[in-house]
């Protein structure tokens, strides 16, 4: 079985049999790795904040796994670490309050828990990397078994279709234990079918069925696992074990949904923008205001297919109504109508949109650049509403400045009492021609209650906001607007010793006694600098053209095609001068600074911005690739080389979080540091003189 390396040796390892070996454990690996990503915060809800950590395991297990081939050790097979996952993460409904003075966190930070774990986080990481450990053992022999280029690329492959597969299963809104069932037979034995294999075979069904049972009844989008209750035209929608979102009657809905038309009246706003469409609620009220016409535009298909099916009003239905299952940010891109009405509609997701980086959903959409898109996208005397539990004042302060830099002046805003604070932000010209005008400056205190349309809320204040200027502004390169100010929150600081200490300990277990005098710092640091180059691409592309599953399927797609380019390249024609590689490099990397992504968003031509920012994000990625292989080529040991080269990945991973302090567009620099420091290991080795931390001289 994949993971039980004395069964590459059944049958003799020829060099056939040993690229499908490699493209299966490749498969294998990266389809587990999604499986984690996806599942596991779908069954723990505050793992959804931190996926990261559980990239970072997949990394850390892979090249441990690599490691320990070389050494003599007996460690469960595959199937029995992925039972005990699953039972883990099964049985165990873990609960964690992320109460964070520096980071909000909506649906795991709101009301204490009884039995707080916080242990959970270490937990769940230590339990992802040991079942990486046997899956991944396999390819330390079979990197040797072939010349080093020539398995990197068959490995490469088996990534390439394992996110080809996954991508058609996410499409297709396939539930978990389809996901296990491919990965069982990805995982299915070479060496006949002994009872062994039979048991373990068995280990693995047991493994699916608990997983079968656990997420019965639940519906997994892209982002999600959701779970509906309810009936008689009222339905909970809860993602990832946390409330999200309540289909009911519209006139049920809170008092803020109705707030800008009970100030501006009825059939005030003909043609509404609705971004966050959720399921419907927002689009039914904005028709029952006497809309003419409605954009109603949300990135998840199963909640949007939820509300099509058990709102009771169907708006979706309506022919007014024309929805788009799009990324809000993405669609004012490439829209080119003008709206009386724009309705920033709670759009709070309860994920991150990859493993790559700490950004959410929504993370683009609120952001100055965003309100200042909206701004142009508004009809004369239009207006942008932005409504939401809020929960915190500084995140209200924070949202109104950014309206007001985007628009000018300070934003007319209402808040309101119960579950912390909610509010409704309001800026645009319209507010201009209100009667009596809405001037006011903000004041709390003596309000009570306004007489409004839906269930009510006690008012807290209203009036003109000026924010605190103390708050920073989320922008496109710094979009975190639920981050009170740009620092390293202590959780993370913690998080990170925890993982380093549990690295430390597996890999003084695991790996070889002379791994000291054998580890490959040159492919390490190679690693870091690539998963920083990799998640500033996918950052880029987010921007660009949407935060949805689709472009980040795609974007991971491209980079595995331009690596295999690479390696084709560097297989078949002559070598480089490393000089010249890392020059062309470093002026990649200087043309992205030159031309950030605002300069792209500038660019009128879809074709032209599409061809701009690939070139910008995938020639440094191909220049990187191309210095990778050269230096994979030249190693004595391919299989010390490539787990080097993810334990650097992984070291690399960690570094992202630097962007919560200073943005994503000086993630340049530790890049640049990175690939300096194996420039120079690599100089020193070919100089014939051993590198200091024991970088391995390469074969001639």
């Amino acid at each position: 079985m994949v993971g039980v390396s004395s069964d590459l040796h059944a049958f003799p390892l020829t060099a056939p049999r040993a690229r499908c070996e490699i493209v299966r454990a490749s498969f294998a690996i990266l389809f587990f790795e999604l499986i984690c990503i996806r599942w596991i915060p779908g069954q723990i809800r505050y793992i959804s904040y931190f996926m990261n950590f559980i990239l970072l395991a997949s990394f850390l297990g892979t090249g441990l796994g690599i490691l320990s081939s070389k050494k003599k050790l007996a460690l469960p097979p595959f199937p029995v670490m992925l039972a005990a996952l699953v039972a883990l993460v099964t049985f165990h409904r873990f609960e964690l309050t992320l109460v964070s003075p520096d980071l909000l966190y909506y649906g795991a930070g709101e009301v204490a828990s009884s039995s707080e774990k916080y242990y959970v986080l270490p937990l769940v990481f230590t339990a992802v990397t040991l079942a990486f450990i046997p899956l991944a053992r396999p390819l330390g022999p079979l990197l040797k078994s072939l010349p080093s280029l020539e398995a990197y690329g068959y490995d490469v492959l088996g990534s390439l279709l394992g996110i080809a597969a996954f991508f058609g299963m996410s499409a297709c809104s396939m539930p978990p234990w389809c996901w296990f069932a491919v990965l069982g037979i990805a995982s299915l034995p070479a060496s006949g079918w002994r009872l062994r294999t039979l048991l373990l075979a068995a280990l693995h069904i047991a493994a699916m069925f608990l997983v079968w049972r656990g997420t019965e009844g639940d519906y997994w989008s892209p982002y999600y696992r959701i779970h509906v209750s309810g009936g008689g035209g009222v339905y909970d929608i809860n993602v990832n074990n946390s409330s999200h979102q309540r289909i009911q009657p519209h006139l049920a809905k809170e008092t803020f949904y109705f707030r800008v038309y009970d100030l501006f009246g009825r059939d005030s706003f003909k043609k509404v923008l609705v971004l966050g469409a959720g399921s419907g609620s927002d689009v039914a009220i904005a028709l029952s205001q006497g809309a003419e016409r409605v954009d109603a535009v949300e990135i998840d298909p199963v909640i949007e297919r939820l509300g099509r099916e058990l709102h009771p009003e169907k708006p979706f239905q309506d022919p007014r109504v024309r929805r788009h299952i799009d990324d809000g940010r993405a669609f004012l891109r490439k829209s080119t109508e003008k709206y009386d009405l724009i309705i920033y509609a709670l759009p709070d997701s309860l994920t991150l949109t990859s493993g790559f980086a700490s950004l959410r959903l929504e993370s683009f959409l609120l952001t100055v650049e965003s309100f200042k898109a909206a701004r142009e996208h508004l009809s004369p005397g239009g207006l942008v509403v932005a409504y939401n539990y809020y929960r915190e004042d500084w995140l209200v302060q924070k949202l109104a400045r950014m309206m007001e830099a985007a628009f000018g002046v300070p934003p007319y805003v209402t808040t309101y009492g119960a579950w912390g604070r909610a509010a409704v932000l309001m800026a645009g010209p319209r507010l201009e021609e209100a009667h009596p005008p809405l001037e006011a400056p903000y004041k709390e205190g003596g309000s009570g209650s306004l007489a409004g349309t839906g269930s009510p809320l006690p008012v807290l204040g209203a009036g003109r906001l000026e924010g605190r200027f103390d708050q920073p502004l989320a922008t496109d390169d710094w979009p975190f607007v639920y981050l009170r100010q740009p620092k390293l929150p202590a959780i993370f600081i913690i998080s990170f010793g925890v993982v380093v200490g549990i690295a430390l300990v597996l890999l003084r277990t695991l790996a070889p006694a002379d791994i000291a005098g054998s580890f490959n710092w040159n492919m390490f640091f190679l690693g870091a600098a690539f998963m920083l180059l990799e998640t500033r691409s996918l950052v880029h592309f987010g921007l660009l053209f949407g935060t949805t599953w689709m472009v980040n399927s795609l974007v991971f797609f491209a980079i595995l095609l331009s690596v295999l380019l690479a390696v084709l390249l560097s297989r078949r024609a002559k070598a480089l001068p490393s000089a010249l590689l890392y020059a062309s490099l470093l002026a990649c990397l200087g043309a992205g600074l030159a031309l950030p992504a605002d300069g792209l968003l500038r660019l009128e031509s879809p074709l032209l911005r599409y061809v701009l920012a690939s070139a910008l994000a995938f020639a440094p990625i191909f220049v990187a690739n191309v210095i990778f292989s050269r230096s994979f080529k030249g190693t004595e040991s391919p299989d010390v080389g490539f787990a080097s080269n993810l334990l650097g990945i992984m070291f690399g991973g960690m570094f992202e979080y630097l962007a919560l302090v200073f943005g994503y567009r000086l993630l340049v620099i530790p890049i640049i540091v990175f690939y300096t420091l194996a420039l120079i290991l690599e100089k020193r080795a070919s100089a014939g003189l051993r590198a200091p931390l024991g970088s391995p001289r390469p074969s001639p």
